[in-house]
């Protein structure tokens, strides 16, 4: 069993929430990471017992032979998977008296916290998507003395949460004593606006559990001022993880302080599918013959074993997909799933939404 991604489970819900069943006979099992898959196996047996005694004939046989596809799917497993297993098994015929019995085994990216069993009308998928939750976002802000960009990384996303103006001038026209009284004045603006900033950066993240770092972008001297003076609370100044050079202070200077800070964020999903598309962009520059990405020649290759890790965008076409990824899982290739929510992925998808690193050329 091949280890699902985020996007993958993402697309396997949408599929499950369709099925419907007619009756309690959709049958849904967790077991949680880390438990013992043959105590869940007498369980499911234990369940058939009970199955048989269904007044519905329908129903009866729909759920025994449920649980009997279960119980030896669990069977051939033999142990449970690192971060455990979630299935799936049921009749989804949409034809009353017609049998299309299907199973759907998940090892999900993240462990499974949850032990389940339940035979009901619908798939119980509650504890899979709060796995889809992301876990923890980082605080963006991008800033210099004439405006503030405030905004939020969550996975691949960028959004922006707030836009700030200081009101500071921008030239000194005045000699002398004026030039000294003006300096002092655009000082004391320029104090105000690191507070107003502070205060915006307290409202919107002091209290959010799933802030992971903050990381601050801007000119020199002017966000070297505002984190050593130390304008945020403690709580939000201990959670500095970077200070960026810069020159944007506006929505391109989120992007740029993201782009920057490659190594804070090495093992953030936006820039693994950075350097994941680079690769895959570069190696199709310098070395032709070790990527392919074209549907027929992908198969192709993954068919000859060749294939070191293919690649298939979140948008491709959901059959080819699953048809790709099972003959990938014969061979033990790696599957990468591509978001188009970066500028790689979107180019990417244009391209032909799958693709494949060779092992050696073919």
């Amino acid at each position: 069993m091949t280890m699902m991604s985020k996007m993958e489970l993402e697309n396997l819900l949408e599929e499950l929430e369709k099925h419907k069943g007619r009756h309690t006979e959709l049958i849904t099992v967790y077991v949680s990471a880390g438990y013992d898959v043959v105590s869940v196996q007498k369980q499911l047996e234990a369940e058939k017992s009970t199955a048989k005694n269904i007044k519905s004939t329908a129903t009866r046989k729909n759920v025994v032979d449920a649980l009997d596809k279960i119980v030896r799917y669990i069977k051939d497993l033999k142990k449970n998977p690192e971060n455990g297993l979630a299935i799936f098994c049921g009749n989804v015929s949409k034809v009353e008296g017609m049998d299309d019995l299907q199973l759907w085994a998940v090892e999900p990216y993240l462990p499974l916290k949850s032990r389940l069993y339940r035979c009901d009308k619908d798939f119980v998928l509650e504890p899979l998507r709060e796995l889809l939750e992301v876990s923890e976002i980082f605080a963006l802000l991008v800033m210099d003395r004439k405006e503030a960009t405030i905004g939020m990384l969550e996975g691949k996303r960028i959004e922006i949460l707030q836009k700030m103006t200081s009101g500071v001038p921008s030239k000194v026209r005045a000699g002398g004593q004026s030039s000294q009284r003006f300096h002092r004045i655009t000082e004391g603006l320029t104090k105000e606006f690191y507070k107003r900033i502070a205060d915006e950066m307290k409202k919107i993240f002091y209290e959010n559990k799933k802030l992971k770092g903050i990381l601050i972008g801007g000119p020199i001297p002017t966000k070297d001022e505002f984190v050593e003076n130390e304008y945020l609370p403690t709580t939000l100044q201990n959670k500095i993880i970077g200070r960026i050079d810069i020159g944007g202070s506006d929505e391109s200077g989120l992007k740029e302080l993201v782009e920057k800070s490659w190594d804070i964020l090495a093992n953030q999903e936006i820039i693994y599918e950075k350097k994941l598309m680079e690769k895959f962009f570069d190696t199709l520059g310098s070395k032709p013959d070790f990527v392919v990405y074209k549907q027929d020649a992908v198969k192709k290759a993954l068919e000859y074993g060749a294939v070191d890790t293919l690649l298939l965008s979140k948008d491709y076409d959901r059959e080819l997909m699953k048809e790709l990824r099972v003959i990938a899982d014969a061979n033990g290739t790696k599957v990468e799933m591509v978001s188009t929510e970066t500028e790689e992925g979107k180019q990417f998808f244009q391209l032909s939404g799958v693709g494949a690193l060779l092992r050696y050329k073919l």
